[in-house]
């Protein structure tokens, strides 16, 4: 039953988008025409919203999506983009460089954004674009797109409802595999283009970003240990040669964590774990009992306790699926990210709380994300400003 109206209410959500839609005529545009790019595009349409036009990294790249995507316009720049009065939102799913630029024209053009993480390369940056959007009175939103998992909305049910207890340590681990070998290549790993912070910046953002949601407490202060592994590594050139680059970002962080209330912490992060393909796991552990979740196992939360029988609570809404469709993947969460956020935009009161992830929470990020970088370069604890914030 409570599935059946939990599908209900999502049914009757999706109603209301689509008749605010037909009338108001809320148009989107794609920055980006990898993989993130695809995937924004499927979530929007499930939730109806109307892309209506796609940039790339060039002309060709723009034509080409378009076609494959079936969306109406290719963009020759984004100029051309973020001036076109149909457009209403814009979403980035561009390497890191070109979030901050991309993020404040857009902003500045009265557009309202949806950016993928990091929000930018620096907090300078990030702190500009949460006032930006907060002066232009426009919805702001990151693409924490964990938080939506189903099992994680009832962890934060549990740990907000003192079911744990009173947290004492948070604990956990973001691995994977496909930059194991010397020879694997992607545009991360270069700092120019990613930015300094690679494991970091690209998963473990993920993982500090979800444990603060479900237990509502800001990370205060850091200690953290880089390594790489691979000072060199070799990229294919269009030749078909290997062409050896330096590398100086991390493969692998460990960072000790303070969080308010005086609860402590731990996060492994690394893309060199041989068979993790996307482990996010964490842990809190409180006065009355443990909880825990893992992506890889993504309907399932498992809960310990001391005087009885630990449990694993599966997810009632796909309980009569086969095994194979059981696991929540990432375009369910994309859409449910998605349709919280249209449905905040186009109810029009800014008065509440929106139930996404903002450019605050964006920002957040990359003030704590700042203090790894500064110490595990300095070797001591280093504060996270959270005052600016306010």
């Amino acid at each position: 039953m409570k599935c059946y109206n939990k599908c209900l209410r999502i049914f009757d959500l999706r109603k209301v988008i689509e008749e605010k839609i037909v009338k108001e005529k809320i148009r989107v545009g794609i920055v980006g025409t990898g993989l993130m790019g695809s995937a924004h595009t499927k979530a929007l349409r499930w939730n109806d919203i109307e892309v209506a036009g796609i940039l790339g990294s060039s002309y060709e790249k723009s034509i080409q999506a378009a076609g494959e995507l079936g969306i109406a316009k290719a963009y020759h720049s984004f100029e051309k983009l973020v001036n076109d009065d149909q457009i209403d939102v814009i979403h980035l799913t561009t390497p890191n460089h070109l979030h901050f630029p991309h993020a404040k024209s857009a902003l500045l053009a009265g557009k309202h954004v949806v950016c993928e993480k990091p929000l930018a390369m620096t907090t300078e940056e990030s702190k500009e674009l949460m006032l930006l959007g907060r002066e232009k009175n426009l919805v702001t939103a990151v693409n924490f797109n964990f938080r939506m998992s189903d099992m994680i909305q009832k962890a934060l049910e549990i740990v907000r409802n003192g079911e744990i207890g009173k947290p004492f340590i948070i604990h956990g681990s973001y691995l994977q595999d496909w930059l194991l070998y010397p020879t694997d290549w992607n545009w991360r790993l270069d700092t120019n283009v990613g930015g300094q912070l690679r494991t970091v910046g690209d998963i473990g953002s993920h993982w500090l970003d979800l444990v603060s949601y479900v237990s509502g407490l800001r990370i205060l202060e850091v200690f953290a240990d880089f390594k790489t592994f691979y000072d060199k590594r070799y990229k294919l050139t269009e030749t078909g040669k290997q062409q050896e680059i330096n590398i100086d970002s991390e493969d692998y962080a460990s960072i000790l964590i303070h969080f308010e209330n005086g609860v402590q912490g731990v996060l492994s992060i690394s893309q060199l774990c041989a068979g993790h393909k996307n482990r996010l796991f964490f842990e809190i552990n409180g006065s009355k009992s443990s909880i825990a979740w893992n992506a890889e196992q993504s309907d399932q939360l498992w809960l310990g306790y001391r005087d009885q029988e630990n449990q694993i609570l599966k997810n009632e809404q796909k309980k009569y699926l086969s095994s194979e469709n059981k696991k929540q993947t990432s375009s369910d969460t994309f859409n449910e990210l998605y349709r919280r956020i249209y449905s905040y935009l186009l109810a029009g009161d800014k008065r509440h709380k929106p139930d996404f992830p903002t450019f605050e929470d964006g920002h957040y990020g990359m003030l704590v994300s700042e203090a790894i970088e500064q110490s595990a370069s300095e070797k001591v604890w280093k504060k996270v400003r959270i005052e600016e914030l306010n």
